[in-house]
């Protein structure tokens, strides 16, 4: 059976050209960054041109650049990392109830310190509002963190906004960008973030490699503890191979930016179509605002989506119900909660998010897989009435 993937925002498959930059700096780059002889050198050299790809996909230095471990290290980097640099004896933070959990743990590890957070909620679009982050602020606020976009619905964020009231009020602003890099242009100094966490595998690199971008002059403490690495930002002995692949693979989004979101987009409203056209008492979260072109969040009501996830799985698409198990119970996604939807249209909701090995035969392979396994989950569901 043939299998078709429509889980990439999830994590994407390593690409074969970076691929093959990986294997040869594996096999012909094995020497530390740090050490002065010739393969040091050749080491040191390799990573800098990752820098300077990475940079390039985001608009800002490659000295503005920390390479982590992957997103979550960012994540916790910028916002433990900035406050901690925070010398002011009373402080205050500001986040959303939609961020990933590598934002709000570390936001719930401050309050588990001391220091007061305050979570806002989107509107039913999955929208913050920059009016709600102003009132918000306190004379004491040192960070405020908005994602970009949305890993569940794509919905896209205010940054740009929301950043100029946080400078204004003297705060920095954190995004976590995980999911638009590589997918949306990037321009961090057009956005006005002081601190942006991406990661490799969200956009064809490997697992395992990240970055942060802190705007020149941000006072960053290390979380971790060590040598005296990226800028005495962030130690360890640097992974050398994997910054060369998430560099090509950055390098290939930002050429074909202008090309690969609209045929995504394109694609996405096809399979949105199909299946409203065809499926009844359904529907897309988030769908009339700007979102990532490869996301869509659509629920059908009168259904469990983990026995649809199954479902799917088991006729050969891979696809994601954002929930996650907690305690051996599936709970419905924070994220769609907090967008004001019922826990039980939450937990009836799919994410389908696309990337490049998807086209309009798969897409249409899909719709019909959907209209089969709704059509036969609903005749066993209980709580399905068709109106």
């Amino acid at each position: 059976m043939r299998r078709y993937y429509f889980d990439h925002n999830a994590t994407t498959p390593v690409s074969q050209s970076v691929l093959e930059v990986l294997v040869a700096a594996l096999l012909e780059v094995p020497g530390n960054a740090s050490s002065i002889h010739q393969d040091g050198q050749i080491a040191k050299q390799r990573l800098e041109m990752a820098r300077q790809e990475v940079a390039s996909l985001l608009g800002c230095e490659p000295k503005e650049l920390v390479f982590t471990s992957g997103g979550t290290e960012a994540d916790n980097l910028a916002i433990l990392g900035s406050v901690l640099a925070n010398i002011a004896p009373h402080k205050h933070v500001i986040t959303t109830a939609i961020e990933h959990p590598a934002v709000l743990n570390p936001f719930r590890e401050l309050e588990r310190s001391g220091i007061p957070v305050t979570y806002l909620l989107p509107g039913p679009d999955g929208v913050i509002d920059p009016g709600d982050v102003r009132r918000a602020l306190r004379p004491e606020t040192a960070l405020v963190s908005v994602m970009h976009a949305n890993n569940e619905t794509g919905a896209l964020q205010p940054i740009a906004e929301i950043a100029a009231i946080a400078r204004q009020a003297g705060a920095l602003m954190h995004s976590d960008g995980v999911q638009a890099a590589g997918k949306i242009p990037v321009d961090v100094g057009a956005l006005g973030v002081d601190l942006y966490s991406i990661s490799g595998h969200k956009f064809y690199a490997t697992k395992g490699i990240g970055a942060l971008y802190v705007k020149s002059g941000t006072k960053l403490r290390p979380i971790q503890f060590g040598g005296k690495h990226e800028r005495e930002r962030r130690p360890g002995t640097e992974n050398v191979p994997s910054a060369v692949a998430m560099g090509k693979a950055a390098s290939i989004a930002y050429a074909t930016l202008p090309i690969e979101p609209l045929r995504l987009e394109a694609l996405r409203d096809r399979l949105e179509t199909g299946i409203l056209a065809r499926v009844p008492d359904a529907g897309v979260n988030s769908r009339n605002v700007a979102r990532t072109p490869n996301t869509t969040n659509v629920y059908f009501d009168g259904l469990e989506g983990e026995a649809l996830v199954i479902s799917l799985d088991l006729k050969g698409f891979a696809v994601s119900s954002g929930s996650a198990c907690s305690s051996g119970a599936v709970e419905p996604s924070h994220v769609l909660l907090a967008m004001g939807l019922k826990p039980e249209r939450a937990r009836a909701s799919l994410r389908f998010s696309l990337g490049h090995s998807n086209n309009e035969e798969q897409v249409d392979a899909l719709i019909e897989a959907v209209v089969g396994s709704v059509a036969q989950l609903r005749k066993l569901s209980p709580t399905y009435t068709s109106v």
